[in-house]
């Protein structure tokens, strides 16, 4: 059988991925994730996400800390085996505090009317209220939910969050354990 080019980078690439994914561990991730945005989690604003529910069973809280997770993980696949770089402390914060909304949106209410698109707006005044954020944070905080919002992130970072948002909100809502699928 003729093996088409296509079909090589492809094994290597997966080959390449398997071989970064087995340097990372599970306790090396939570470490930087914890070191980068430890202001954040242990603030008391960002501890009232606990009390609103996010996808399913997961609280807004929760969601934020694996969106920030996965965004990490993927930044360091993107530095480590493509050679970009990312400004991973951004990263972390933005990603923390993309849902940053601090209301129980399950809640019939006419404020909360199309929370899908206007929750960005809402989480970006409320951090940029209660935390020094720059630029790249606040365009990951308020362009996280592109394509449902039309406006285009402007930082790699902001696509890197908006994509591990997408995937926890997946799994989060179907109750899909993902975590043995990436750290290894």
């Amino acid at each position: 059988m003729i093996k088409f080019g296509f079909d090589i980078i492809k094994t290597q690439r997966y080959r390449l991925a398997l071989r970064f994914a087995k340097r990372i561990t599970e306790y090396r991730l939570a470490k930087d994730l914890f070191t980068r945005g430890k202001d954040i989690i242990l603030s008391p604003e960002a501890q009232d996400m606990k009390n609103y529910i996010q996808h399913g069973e997961t609280t807004v809280f929760e969601h934020c800390v694996a969106v920030a997770k996965y965004s990490l993980l993927m930044a360091y696949f993107l530095e480590r085996t493509l050679k970009i770089n990312v400004d991973k402390d951004s990263l972390v914060r933005g990603a923390l505090l993309h849902d940053y909304f601090l209301y129980d949106w399950h809640i019939k209410d006419q404020s909360r009317r199309f929370h899908g698109f206007r929750h960005p707006g809402i989480a970006k005044r409320n951090a940029d209220r209660d935390f020094d954020l720059n630029d790249i944070e606040k365009d990951i905080i308020s362009k996280h939910m592109f394509p449902l919002t039309p406006f285009l992130p402007m930082h790699r970072e902001s696509f890197i969050v908006s994509i591990a948002d997408k995937w926890c909100a997946l799994a989060e809502t179907f109750k899909i354990d993902v975590s043995s699928y990436i750290i290894i």
